[in-house]
């Protein structure tokens, strides 16, 4: 299997692009659940375009009813990305001054779930709430900062790179 290097650059300029719309090329799940984590796995194939297709576990999109549970799942995606060692991107649970531009914001308003995935889209101040930026749908946003977000609970995931065949 070959070291794929995640572009960050390419998923920031990406979730700017379609920060406030929708790309038609992918199916909007706003009145279904949330187009939170659907949006981040767009701005992360963007910059690692290389999908895991194998069935249940993996990490794909075809179309609206073609797709893998983690490409729109915030629980899934975020067990796709720390315990993928097979094709496409991966990543490891980070601590809030590992994050860096790219890397995936997950929160709980609850304390029970995560339910809602962000892109990290600056760095202003390493290990602060208020210096990291992020970038959402279903809640539409670009470069908010972190701590404009009334949350319980927070994780980070930083993305390491990809692989391929």
């Amino acid at each position: 299997m070959k070291q794929v290097v995640y572009n960050k650059n390419k998923a920031i300029e990406y979730a700017r692009k379609w920060a406030y719309s929708r790309n038609p090329k992918y199916y909007n799940f706003d009145l279904i659940g949330g187009d939170c984590t659907n949006f981040v796995s767009q701005c992360i194939f963007e910059g690692c375009p290389i999908m895991n297709v194998t069935k249940d576990i993996g990490w794909y999109y075809k179309n609206g009813n073609d797709k893998s549970p983690s490409w729109t799942g915030v629980q899934f995606l975020y067990n796709f990305l720390t315990k993928n060692y097979s094709v496409g991107p991966y990543g490891k649970q980070a601590e809030m001054k590992e994050v860096q531009e790219g890397d995936i914001v997950q929160l709980s308003f609850n304390s029970q779930y995560f339910s809602h995935s962000l892109i990290v889209t600056k760095v202003e101040k390493v290990g602060m709430l208020d210096g990291i930026r992020v970038a959402s749908h279903t809640e539409d946003n670009f470069n908010k900062k972190l701590n404009e977000y009334n949350f319980q609970k927070i994780r980070f995931v930083h993305i390491e790179g990809g692989r391929s065949f």
